[in-house]
């Protein structure tokens, strides 16, 4: 191909070439047959003027922000399409139908979320979507089979082909809100153990220090004001020292080791579940139940904070079924969709009330009479320490029931 010289160069040599030869058709007017020539000979160099400006000129670009792309190439369509199918968040397409908006998973990602196993109620979950307005974000919540989860929900308006139509873009968030949330708390936990702390050891140290000059000047103090003097002090030492330890409980929280991740046979993990547990269930008439599906299951995490996740588990089971004269407990364990490990921890209690539900891995909350609240809490951080997730389930059977995914 000419470079951008040559093709001036030519088109320069045209200019000239057309112009002698329009000077000598104006000095040949009289002959007809020099005319004739003249035309002719102009014919090469305007056709050759033509092909150099073509050349020269910049490609023209258009854009039209209502059309959709022209592909020039068969792959080229492939390779978006590609892309929508495998984009990171679910895509679905919300058109008017007939009364009422159609919803449509566009990807692969969205057919994952309405398949088996996940949404519960794809219908719901529809209607949700074809709610929003026609712009805009927000943070919806909708029920899995692995609990509640919320996503971050982003509409875009478009004409297509003059149809009005939305795109519901979809990112589940759950993890990273949840593990957010851990953070804070951690965070909060540690900071006030710390200064409470800071404030009950001298307290502490004081009320005993106290009580030791109170032995030494008791005989220069009347015995009443002694026996006063004596028991203040002693309640103050008392208190403080069970406030420490109950702050203390609380620095389990703040103060995780880090997990030792290892292979755990999950059927050697049950017996000795069912060595520590079992006897307690069976003495208060109950049935404690582990099932393997299958038998050969294995899970990389730490197996002492796993176990102690477990324990935690079933001793709120055992207290939510303490009236009960046949109590139960079952934990099962399979694969799941993705090869994922499920745990199943359920019971036939009262289960927990709706209206407590949104607050039962919160730190500090508790509805029992003494209880302290770090249970569920501890629960939580444990798993999420070992790369899992663990949501409580509305069991159709009644009962509490708790899921962990690894």
């Amino acid at each position: 191909m000419a470079s951008s010289g040559a093709l001036k160069l030519r088109a320069g040599a045209s200019v000239i070439a057309l112009m002698a030869l329009a000077a000598g058709a104006q000095a040949w007017s009289g002959s007809p047959r020099l005319l004739v020539l003249c035309a002719l000979a102009a014919i090469l160099p305007a056709c050759l003027l033509w092909l150099a400006l073509a050349r020269l000129a910049p490609p023209s670009v258009q854009v039209a922000a209502s059309n959709p792309p022209v592909f020039r190439h068969p792959d080229e369509a492939l390779v978006l399409e590609a892309r929508l199918e495998h984009a990171p968040v679910a895509l679905f397409l919300l058109r008017p139908g007939s009364g009422e908006v159609e919803v449509a998973p566009l990807n692969a990602n969205a057919r994952q979320l309405i398949a088996p196993g996940r949404v519960v109620d794809p219908v719901k979950l529809f209607a949700t979507l074809a709610a929003q307005p026609a712009r805009g974000r927000a943070l919806i919540a909708f029920d899995t089979e692995r609990g509640t989860e919320r996503a971050m929900l982003a509409i875009s308006s478009l004409t297509v082909q003059g149809r009005a139509q939305r795109i519901a873009a979809l990112l589940p968030v759950e993890s990273e809100l949840e593990s957010e949330t851990l953070n804070a708390w951690q965070q909060l936990v540690q900071v006030l153990t710390h200064e409470i702390m800071n404030s009950l050891t001298p307290v502490a140290s004081l009320s005993t220090t106290a009580q030791g000059l109170l032995q030494e000047l008791q005989p220069q103090l009347e015995d009443e004001a002694a026996a006063d003097l004596g028991a203040a002090l002693d309640a103050i030492a008392r208190r403080a020292t069970s406030l420490a330890d109950f702050v203390g409980s609380y620095r389990s929280l703040s103060a995780m080791p880090q997990p030792r991740p290892e292979q755990i046979d999950m059927e050697q993990l049950f017996a000795r579940l069912a060595t520590l547990i079992g006897p307690s269930w069976r003495e208060r008439g109950g049935e404690l139940t582990f099932l393997l599906d299958p038998a050969s299951l294995s899970l990389v995490a730490d197996a002492g904070q796993l176990e102690q996740a477990l324990i935690n588990l079933l001793k709120n089971a055992a207290e939510a079924t303490a009236a009960l004269g046949a109590p139960r407990a079952t934990v099962h364990a399979r694969l799941v969709r993705g090869a994922r490990l499920r745990i199943d921890v359920g019971d036939n209690g009262p289960g927990v009330p709706e209206e407590l539900l949104a607050h039962i891995f919160t730190p500090f909350f508790t509805t029992k009479q003494g209880g302290r609240g770090i249970g569920l809490a501890l629960v939580r951080q444990l798993v999420h320490g070992n790369g899992g997730t663990v949501r409580h389930l509305r069991s159709a059977t009644g009962g509490a029931r708790f899921v962990l995914i690894f």
